[in-house]
């Protein structure tokens, strides 16, 4: 779920359902995005001041350990942080900053493991193929530094840097569209090649509208399977 400031609310009404439904809650994976300090960073959306916001993503940590423990608990979204004309670095830089100093930090200070607060990520690929390769590996390096040597992760899982990779639809041309095929191609393969575990890729028509036609999905989706 996509959503971060009612993350908690939508995710409780997720679980009512599903315990409705007699599901088991443990055998339930899904993620919700619930990265709220991407709200005051990028799109603006909060409801609560930063503190309680924060306290609230901390106890979604806690629960979701204890209960559905195969649930990402957040999805730390550099995407929109990339949207603006900055660095391409600074795509990882963020998020990675976020969930390193800010999120295992605190579940840490709140005695949980960092296992607890093993965060997902959602990067953006852009035009500049080699440097976007370069990007994740680097920060794959990174992010294993970071939990093993830092925090002191036990659990392995917590090592590896799990993220999702979209193309990123500013590059986008209203002009000539289909050549915006080659552009998504081009950038999934960089998230590929650097080690993404799940990908999103833009319709071509996304310049042009919201409502996209069923063809410029097809091609959308064929391009994310053959890559």
């Amino acid at each position: 779920m996509t959503i971060n400031s009612p993350a908690s609310i939508l995710w409780a009404m997720y679980l009512a359902v599903a315990e409705k439904q007699g599901a088991d809650w443990e055998k339930i994976s899904g993620t919700i995005q619930n990265d709220i300090l991407k709200e005051y960073i990028a799109q603006k959306e909060y409801i609560y001041p930063p503190a309680p916001s924060m306290r609230l993503v901390i106890d979604t940590f806690e629960f979701g350990s204890k209960f559905t423990p195969r649930f990402n608990t957040i999805s730390i979204s550099g995407y929109h942080i990339a949207k603006p004309d900055r660095p391409r670095y600074r795509n990882w830089r963020s998020p990675s900053t976020t969930a390193s100093n800010t999120w295992s930090g605190r579940a840490v200070a709140a005695s949980m493991s960092t296992s607890s607060a093993a965060a997902q990520l959602l990067l953006n690929a852009h035009n500049d193929f080699f440097e976007e390769i370069a990007k994740y590996r680097a920060a794959r390096k990174i992010w294993y530094r970071l939990m093993k040597d830092r925090f002191g992760a036990k659990n392995q899982r917590t090592w590896l840097m799990r993220f999702h990779t979209q193309t990123a639809g500013v590059s986008l041309t209203a002009q000539q569209p289909l050549n915006n095929i080659a552009r998504v191609a081009i950038q999934a393969l960089a998230g590929v090649l650097g080690g993404t575990q799940s990908l999103h890729t833009d319709s071509y028509d996304e310049a042009l509208r919201c409502r996209r036609k069923k063809r410029a999905h097809r091609v959308a989706l064929a391009a994310d399977h053959r890559v």
